[in-house]
């Protein structure tokens, strides 16, 4: 049986590597972080108080949390400097990287290809959070690993959080392309087709294209390396979906195909599973219309915790120079009219929504 981690080396203090490690600080594991980034590794050091312990022995894994195209090279190095290395990945394709590692010396059973299915659209280490996994898929490749490296692996995604999801290489990469890298594709197209946007046009621009553009904001450098080396499972998804939008153009003055187009994606959007593969679920939405003053969020929230009911998730919309705004929340379908009696009774203009 793997002695419990007590000591972890990460490379790579991005969003992903320096969340990893708070979280592995917060349940009481010494980490330390290191970053060919100078800002950033001087940032996650100070956030996981990295006290630059060269202790090669009590060393028990190494998670390189870098671009794909680097793991390789990172896994080289840290063999120089410790050549009992025990390595975890986190990188978004899982295919490439192994080819990658079985040209270095390292022991191909010493190294663990997992992906944690969370992220956020902005980057680096400022942006990380210790409980950005909970929650979360998180896919290991646990064919052909040494059972004692299985088990540190398993131990840093339990303490993450995360929701353990065996996967083979190929099937990984198969069901992020489709998940995962086809969304961003198809967020960056559509963002960069505002470049050609009149200005005046883009004064119009409301919630839908802002939530569709979310992923636009994503690195360039690093989803460069993802795309490009999951091609192999990408193509097909492209080729299908280019198909799809030459029969929709082909099609579009007909109000028929227009609407299978809409029915089809709400039928694959249903598809969509909840919170750790489970059934989607539908929410009670309420509307609050509040007055443009500091304290307003604030105190909805408050209200609402005086019933001890649960948000699930909101939203904002306000539009600059208005004096009103409208927030709408989620609750679970059984909390939904006691949220609207309840706000109704503090004062809140409330109105059901959707």
């Amino acid at each position: 049986m793997a002695e419990k981690l007590t000591h972890i080396r990460i490379v790579g203090a991005g969003l992903i590597g320096t969340s990893i490690g708070l979280a592995l600080k917060g349940a009481g594991v010494k980490v330390s972080i290191r970053d060919s980034e100078a800002r950033a590794e001087a940032l996650a050091r100070d956030l996981l108080d990295d006290l630059d312990d060269e202790n090669l022995s009590l060393e028990q894994l190494c998670i390189v949390a870098t671009p794909p195209e680097v793991i390789a090279h990172v896994v080289a190095e840290e063999l120089s400097r410790n050549p009992g290395l025990r390595v975890m990945d986190v990188s978004s394709i899982k295919t490439k990287p192994l080819l990658d590692i079985s040209k270095t010396s390292l022991d191909a059973a010493f190294f663990a290809p997992t992906h944690p299915m969370a992220g956020r659209e902005v980057s680096g280490p400022e942006s990380a959070r210790g409980d950005l996994f909970i929650g979360r898929p998180w896919v290991l490749t646990s064919e052909g690993v040494d059972p004692s490296l299985l088990a540190h692996v398993k131990e840093v995604i339990a303490i993450c959080g995360g929701a353990l999801m065996i996967r083979s290489a190929a099937d990984h990469d198969r069901a992020v392309a489709q998940v995962s890298h086809l969304p961003q594709i198809l967020s960056s197209l559509l963002a960069g087709s505002l470049n050609r946007a009149h200005e005046e046009d883009l004064e119009l621009a409301g919630s839908g294209l802002r939530d569709t553009t979310r992923l636009a904001d994503s690195n360039p450098e690093l989803w460069g390396q993802i795309l490009s080396g999951n091609a192999e499972a990408l193509r097909p998804l492209l080729i299908s979906l280019q198909n799809d939008l030459s029969a929709f153009i082909a099609g579009l003055d007909e109000n028929a195909v227009a609407q299978e187009v809409i029915a089809s994606g709400r039928r694959g959007r249903a598809r969509i599973p909840g919170k750790h593969g489970g059934q989607s679920r539908e929410y009670f939405l309420v509307a609050v219309v509040i007055d443009d003053k500091p304290g307003q969020l604030a105190a909805i929230i408050e209200s609402c915790a005086q019933i001890q009911v649960n948000i699930e998730d909101l939203q904002i919309e306000h539009t600059p120079g208005q004096e009103t705004g409208l927030i709408t929340l989620s609750f679970a379908p059984q909390d939904g009219q006691k949220v609207m009696s309840h706000l109704q009774e503090q004062g809140w203009k409330v109105h059901p929504s959707r």
